[in-house]
């Protein structure tokens, strides 16, 4: 410090930085040591007593950097000391090193460079941003978004110059200021309703923060930068999260300022390209004041019957919009929304409660829209060539951006503004559009352009509406719903759920026989298909669908093409999940060996192929696919009776298959790392599948096959050499291979004595080479690889706790 003091004004700031930065270190980790580190404060403000600029600047500095190394937890220090440091610090300083902000805020408002300007507002900023309660603020979260300020901070926030000060520190021109002034004004708006113990001063408090904010959208001073824009969307977006609309309404201009505030989200609704990424605090807020209607009290008029509707409509003409000039290439975008889930899911997360308030007319104004583009879009598939193919991928975009606004309607269901019967006549009006265009979408033109991006993206939302439809209206967990079922049967003659299941499952099989190249669409396919198959209701029903006994009946490469493409290998293992799943619905081993015939063709296949017929592609690729299609109908075994029912088909028949296999592809990871992965799932004992009969002797075979293939695999891949992947080459088969043996192990359907009373060595033979496959790999890639080192400790920790008898019988 005398250091700084002697010679910080002189060195490079850098330098100074650097010595502040050790100082504060040093600081808290002796801060329980001795008293005289915490002198560091008083030393701080010394240097603010001087009378230079440059000393002045140094304590603001030390005090910025102190306050943030006590938030900051550091891995050098437990993280409970951590704690106990950051309360005492802030039990003892934070509170004053505010107020010197504060009052070094107002005296530097005058002709000062920036630089000095600039440090005390971002050392109020980090005062307001502390860990006051031991759980770092999540700004994207409603419930941990409280600033949790203790409560001998109440006077300096009641006094009307501590908001004030930052609104006019918002408009210096330097943005970095500015910018900075709005993130701690979100943060005052964030502060705890409770440090206000009167409601007058809870309301005065408010009423400053509106008046601000008004001055700002009243002048848009401050906007034109990007950064302080999303800031101030932030903070309008927090006023109804720690305010109720009733003392938003008992503001004297609340009228005035609520109308600056749809202006303003109007506006910014038109600029969605510039604004994408803030429109969603706009709509948050008025989402949540739109929810709270129900609840206010009082004749005051919330205004929001006139203003509501408008944004509603500005925000879907603006997504519409928005397609002529980012959609009509019809190329991949990551920024664009329809082909960002993440994107796509903030800015509808608030549209259906803006929707809901006035349903009626919304739906009507969503309607006049969508007439115009399904008849555009049906016209097109009578052509006989697809024409303007950018046009057509426009009108494509706009139809794909009104099903997700319809799918985010019907997603929630809400009774604000009309009753539960009116809301379903309306869903069932906006669902009836989404479903005639499923009957279009696959129809003439249409069905030669699943390899357009505007096609899938089109498809992909029509998905997204069916599950949301789905969970709303079919199922076991939909609501009764006459009044919709029927209005569909009038529109689309959809009288009940096994209706319109059929029209969904024929749009699944529709994708799965055309998509075979587009895994994105396939993965969201199998998704949908799989919440109908594991629903108890659902599932029976799917069970009486024809589409439905068509699939199960006709599984094949021919019927399916996806299951022929390598990029959509990993969802055969999903694919056949869910047809497990629903055959073994219905008991009768008659049907499953029928389902299982296409397989078994295969499997038959490969064991008429030589040896050296294994090395193809071919036979690779159809050995590959089957053990990823046994996978998925071993997952789906969940009871005694389904798992026997493909034991008896695999063992002993089909075993040998495996064993040669993992012979002769050893040093073929894209092989054995599927079949491995199947012996994984089949021996692990899930729901007790894995019980038989007391004199059957099934659970011994099963795993002298297992130490078979562990043996041969094991055995072979210790004498490959190292390749420049090691761990998809090595190591990755290695840790599989373990999970097998230790799922067996203590799977519980063997009895470990048996082989030590005759004489078997198959225990000893898959604990030996066991050993020797995790010696064979060094400590350092166990610590590297953590999945080798956690499977690989699970695995010797079974075997040296669990079963200790176990080393004994491997000697």
């Amino acid at each position: 410090m005398n250091y700084l003091a002697a010679r910080g004004p002189k060195l490079q700031n850098f330098v100074t930085i650097s010595l502040i930065q050790l100082a504060c270190r040093i600081t808290k980790f002796g801060w329980f040591d001795d008293d005289r580190f915490r002198e560091i404060f008083k030393e701080a403000t010394d240097f603010l007593a001087l009378a230079s600029q440059d000393h002045y600047l140094i304590g603001l500095k030390i005090l910025n950097f102190l306050v943030m190394e006590m938030n900051q937890a550091n891995s050098a220090m437990p993280l409970t000391l951590h704690r106990k440091i950051a309360t005492s610090f802030k039990d003892q300083f934070l509170l004053q090193i505010f107020q010197i902000s504060l009052t070094s805020l107002h005296q530097l408002k005058s002709e000062v460079p920036d630089e000095l300007r600039r440090v005390p507002i971002s050392l109020a900023l980090r005062c307001l941003s502390f860990d006051f309660v031991g759980s770092p603020v999540d700004e994207s979260s409603e419930e941990f978004g409280t600033v949790q300020l203790p409560a001998s901070w109440r006077p300096l926030l009641q006094d009307p110059s501590t908001v004030q000060i930052f609104f006019d520190y918002y408009k210096v021109n330097d943005t970095s200021i500015s910018k900075e002034a709005l993130e701690s004004l979100v943060r005052l708006a964030s502060v705890r309703r409770s440090l206000f113990v009167e409601d007058p001063a809870r309301s005065q408090f408010l009423s400053h923060l509106m008046s601000g904010t008004r001055e700002i959208l009243q002048t848009g001073q401050g906007l034109a930068d990007h950064g302080n824009y999303h800031e101030f969307c932030r903070l309008l977006g927090r006023f109804k999260v720690n305010y109720q609309l009733s003392e938003l309404l008992n503001v004297e201009f609340y009228g005035e300022w609520l109308g600056l505030v749809a202006e303003f989200t109007t506006k910014s609704l038109l600029s969605w390209q510039w604004a994408s990424n803030s429109v969603y605090y706009l709509l948050s807020l008025w989402s949540r004041l739109v929810t709270s209607v129900p609840y206010l009290k009082g004749d005051t008029p919330s205004l929001l019957d006139e203003t509501v509707p408008k944004i509603t409509e500005g925000f879907i003409t603006s997504r519409i919009n928005s397609v002529q000039a980012s959609f009509a290439d019809n190329s991949p975008d990551p920024d664009n929304p329809l082909e960002n889930a993440e994107s796509l899911q903030d800015q509808l997360e608030s549209l259906p409660y803006l929707c809901r308030f006035k349903y009626e007319s919304c739906s009507l104004f969503i309607i006049n829209i969508m007439e115009p583009l399904l008849q555009a879009y049906t016209a097109r598939s009578r052509l006989p060539a697809s024409g303007d193919a950018a046009e057509l991928s426009v009108i494509e975009g706009q139809i794909a951006w009104m099903v997700h606004i319809i799918a985010a309607i019907l997603k929630i269901r809400q009774t604000v503004g009309c009753s539960q019967d009116s809301q379903e006549l309306f869903d069932a009006e906006l669902a009836a559009r989404v479903l005639q265009l499923i009957n279009i979408t696959d129809t003439g033109v249409h069905a030669q352009r699943y390899q357009e991006i505007s096609k899938q993206r089109l498809d992909r939302a029509i998905l997204i509406f069916v599950q949301n439809f789905r969970r709303s209206y079919v199922g076991d967990q939909a609501m009764h719903a006459s009044k919709l079922y029927a209005r569909l049967s009038e529109l689309l003659g959809l009288t009940d759920h096994l209706v319109l299941l059929n029209v969904i499952v024929g749009k699944i099989a529709t994708n799965l026989k055309c998509y075979a190249e587009c895994e994105d669409v396939i993965d969201h396919t199998l998704s949908l298909f799989l919440e109908l198959a594991s629903g108890y209701m659902t599932g029976k029903l799917l069970l009486k669908l024809e589409s439905t006994k068509f699939i199960i009946a006709n599984h094949s490469r021919e019927n399916f093409p996806f299951l022929e493409e390598y990029r959509c290998v990993r969802s055969r293992t999903n694919f056949y999940y869910i047809l497990g799943c629903l055959v073994f619905m219905e008991d009768g081993p008659v049907k499953f060996r029928s389902f299982m015939e296409p397989l078994l063709q295969v499997a038959v296949k490969l064991e008429a192929s030589a040896d050296a017929a294994f090395r193809t592609d071919v036979v690779k690729y159809a050995f590959t696919g089957l053990m990823r299609d046994l996978r998925g109908i071993a997952m789906a075994t969940n009871s005694r009776r389904t798992y026997g029912l493909l034991f008896d088909w695999l063992y002993p028949s089909r075993m040998p298959l495996l064993l040669r296999a993992i012979s002769l592809l050893t040093d073929e990871p894209e092989v054995t790392t599927p079949l491995l992965k199947f012996m994984s799932e089949f021996v692990l004992n899930k729901a007790q599948r894995l019980t038989f009969d007391s004199s059957s002797p099934n659970g011994i075979l099963l795993f002298r096959e297992i130490s078979k293939l562990i043996v041969a695999y094991g055995s072979r891949i210790l004498l490959l050499p190292n390749g420049t992947n090691i761990y998809r080459s090595k190591y990755k088969g290695i840790w599989i291979s373990l999970t097998v043996l230790s799922r067996a192990l203590c799977g519980n359907y063997v009895n470990f004595g048996v082989f030590e009373l005759y004489g078997d060595r198959a225990l000893a033979d898959a604990l030996d080479i066991s050993l020797k496959m995790t010696l064979s790999i060094p400590l350092s890639d166990i610590l590297t690889f953590k999945k080798v080192s956690s499977y690989l400790c699970h695995l010797w920790n079974l075997v040296t706790i669990v079963f200790p008898m176990l080393c004994l019988l491997a000697i």
